[in-house]
């Protein structure tokens, strides 16, 4: 094994990345992805829980199949709160809207499940 070769292999992590330093904003976007896509999972395990198809939650809330298959893709973030607050309610669950200022919570609204 070359002397090169040897130092390669023996390169810390920390030694790599400082060569090259990820995209910090490239992360953080990628883990905002990824959270909303986990958020938009949870949500649909919640739905076939109760085994609601994604047509039947659709008509439900008079939205098209595809728009909840966005929603469960991880499209939350661009979806209203009245989208949202209707999936969520056409489950049987609540909403709750809270601002977070620091250690200061503020509940702005809280909605009650409506008959589906």
């Amino acid at each position: 094994m070359s002397a090169t070769t040897k130092a390669r292999s023996t390169a810390s992590w920390s030694d790599l990345r400082a060569k090259r330093a990820p995209d910090e904003k490239a992360v953080a976007e990628h883990r905002e992805r990824f959270d909303a896509e986990a958020r938009a999972y949870r949500l649909r395990e919640i739905r076939e829980e109760q085994g609601i198809t994604q047509k039947e939650l659709a008509e439900r809330m008079a939205l098209t199949q595809p728009t909840i298959s966005a929603l469960e893709a991880g499209d939350l973030d661009r979806s209203g709160l009245a989208t949202l607050r209707a999936y969520v309610e056409a489950l049987g669950g609540t909403v709750e809207v809270t601002a977070a200022f620091g250690e200061r919570r503020i509940v702005l609204s809280s909605s009650e499940p409506t008959a589906a």
